[in-house]
């Protein structure tokens, strides 16, 4: 069983890109694979702020994400990038944190003009980290309903494309080997 690492850099309580990455969660495990859910919520303000590498929960981050098979990383879109919060611990993480995995980036925001935050913010992110950024996926908040169980999408066009990305995801974590989702 691979083990996937879903990171979340939301800082809201209440957030549709927590809720998108969980639902990919669940359609990860109906695949069989292990989930660890992390997000820059559960990190200690301090360990981020003062950026306290040696720190337990960093260093329990860092190695939960080297060891996995692939990581999901996704964020609000805040001023045409990722969340200061993801940057905070992106910035406490080892220089190759997602060395040789590939990275399924995900972003949300309000607005179609944010579209191409994705490519331009959180794709180099990615290879800054060193990992092999696959095509991300961008959603817009209309198209999220955060009180749904289930799939969070309200079209069928989005949950569609969602999945097609998963899927290529999959695929790249074994290796080309086909899955249905």
């Amino acid at each position: 069983m691979s083990h996937i690492v879903i990171l979340s850099g939301s800082p809201s309580a209440f957030s549709r890109s927590d809720k998108v990455l969980k639902y990919l969660g669940e359609l990860l495990e109906k695949e069989r694979f292990s989930i660890q859910y992390i997000s820059v919520k559960d990190v200690p303000p301090e360990d981020l702020i003062y950026g306290k590498f040696d720190s337990p929960v960093i260093e329990r981050i860092s190695n939960d994400i080297q060891g996995a098979a692939g990581v999901i990383i996704g964020s609000p879109v805040y001023k045409a990038a990722y969340s200061g919060a993801l940057k905070t611990l992106i910035d406490v993480l080892p220089q190759d944190a997602f060395k040789n995995k590939p990275v399924f980036p995900l972003m949300t925001g309000g607005s179609p003009a944010h579209l191409l935050a994705v490519e331009f913010s959180l794709k180099p992110l990615i290879a800054s980290l060193k990992g092999y950024s696959l095509q991300g996926l961008y959603v817009l908040d209309s198209q999220i309903d955060k009180r749904l169980e289930g799939s969070p999408f309200l079209d069928d066009e989005i949950l569609s494309r969602t999945k097609k990305r998963l899927h290529e995801f999959i695929s790249a974590i074994n290796n080309d080997r086909l899955v249905a989702i």
